[in-house]
């Protein structure tokens, strides 16, 4: 090839790009494994894996997966399947895709629900361009950002739209109940120069836990040509209300319910937690903002002879149309998790969903009222929660968390990085996995964490 074109080497292909500008030689990277080394190294790391029993959170949650879940996925008509760019060719991928958005825009109570996104936080990011480009009514490209949202989405939003000249306009959480009210948006609205707001975030529920004023804050967001974006946790959707259905019909009419767009991340629906990912991040929204969704849509019609088929509805990918109406490349993300989260929720149905839900909330309960009659912890805010809940403690939270981890207990999420003002605090979070026994052993564990953090701080006076 390189003398069919008349070039010497393939160095001479980028004789343009300047010396200063190129990576040189990865010295770091290792050479390439063969497929008997690869194996053996990934079993060698799978089995460092942790066996703790698990109460972390935080964005990430151990459920119950049925068996049959990843079964199914990993056939290879599955496992195999890259993107459908020859969609007539790729009916049975398509079907799944439209049934997942199916099952998304029910369980949200929105119109329309892309093919995916890459996780929760890049969801969030992409959900803030929708909204800038959306609300032409707003020039100030500021967006409320109560500090309740998860601090890796916020970090993520940030660093993905600052290049566009968005801001994410922090609003403080009340300290009592650990929401954020309407009060202290309004405020954060007012401050902002000529009152100018394009898009306020809500988390439902919040990274505490907590559950916000959603139906209060969207009805006000709604007066004031606000738009409004949910982060949610899918499963959650199953017994709280769902964001298509947020505000007040009575006050803004039935034409204006409901949030504008929805994301979050769906690793809750059949994602392991698998050290950090792969997940997806879902993006629904109001049908009157389709054209603004990034990735794909796939839809459903019928051809010539009548028969059922599946079609890429909607592409707004720079490779599909003009680039500068492109929205994202966002394109062939995370299929794969999609295809698992499809099969999970077929499997379980809306009552499996729902039956999950409860025992989340009712072992939640259950620890929480244990734990609090332990002297040194107590949970820091009132108010209704879901399956994370934050709590006191009288001893640094680092050392408790690693006192448990020596008890072979993952105790929760050390809040003291993101949330310095809550002392020495954490993030407990209970599944449906978590049995009586567990939750029975965290609160063994803890007192005996915590009564030896008392001995060691009456050493440390004696001497």
């Amino acid at each position: 090839m390189l003398d069919n074109i008349g070039v010497d080497s393939i160095d001479a292909l980028f004789d343009e790009i300047p010396a200063h500008l190129r990576a040189g030689v990865l010295d770091a990277i290792p050479q390439g494994m063969n497929e008997m080394e690869i194996s053996r190294l990934m079993r060698q790391r799978a089995g460092e894996n942790s066996t703790a029993i698990c109460f972390l959170g935080a964005g990430a949650y151990e459920h119950h997966i049925p068996s049959a879940v990843w079964e199914i996925t990993t056939r290879g008509e599955f496992y195999s399947a890259y993107t459908p760019y020859q969609a007539e060719a790729s009916q049975g991928t398509l079907q799944l895709t439209y049934e997942y958005q199916s099952m998304m825009t029910a369980l949200t109570a929105m119109d329309v629900s892309n093919a995916s996104m890459y996780d929760g936080a890049s969801s969030l990011a992409e959900a803030i361009l929708m909204a800038v480009r959306a609300n032409r009514k707003s020039k100030s490209r500021k967006i409320l950002m109560p500090t309740t949202v998860n601090p890796v989405y916020r970090k993520t939003a940030h660093t993905i739209v600052k290049g566009q000249h968005i801001e994410l306009v922090d609003v403080p959480y009340d300290k009592a109940t650990g929401t954020v009210t309407l009060e202290q948006i309004k405020q954060q609205a007012q401050d902002q120069e000529g009152g100018d707001i394009t898009a306020v975030v809500l988390q439902q529920p919040n990274f505490f836990g907590c559950l916000e004023d959603v139906d209060e804050i969207t009805n006000w967001a709604h007066e004031n040509n606000i738009l409004v974006i949910a982060v949610i946790n899918p499963l959650t959707m199953a017994v709280l209300k769902p964001p298509g259905e947020w505000g007040n019909a009575e006050n803004d009419g039935a034409a204006n319910i409901g949030v504008d767009i929805a994301c979050g991340d769906g690793q809750p629906l059949g994602a392991p937690m698998s050290a950090g990912g792969p997940y997806y991040g879902l993006l629904c929204c109001k049908q009157a903002l389709v054209r603004q969704m990034p990735g794909r849509i796939v839809g459903r019609t019928v051809d010539l002879d009548g028969k059922e088929g599946f079609v890429l509805t909607l592409q707004a990918r720079e490779q599909h149309i003009r680039r500068s109406k492109a929205t994202s490349n966002i394109c062939t993300n995370q299929g794969l998790v999609v295809t698992a989260s499809t099969i999970y929720m077929a499997i379980q149905g809306a009552q499996g969903l729902e039956n999950t839900a409860a025992a989340c909330f009712a072992n939640n309960n259950q620890l929480v009222e244990k734990l609090s009659a332990i002297s040194g912890v107590e949970k820091a805010f009132g108010g209704a929660h879901f399956h994370e809940t934050v709590l006191q403690l009288k001893a640094p939270a680092a050392e408790v968390l690693s006192g448990l981890m020596g008890k072979n207990i993952l105790g929760g999420y050390d809040l003291s990085l993101d949330y310095p003002e809550l002392g020495n605090a954490i993030l407990i979070c209970t599944t449906e996995m978590r049995s009586e026994e567990d939750i029975d052993a965290y609160v063994k564990a803890i007192q005996e964490v915590l009564n030896s953090s008392d001995a060691v701080a009456s050493l440390a006076e004696t001497a």
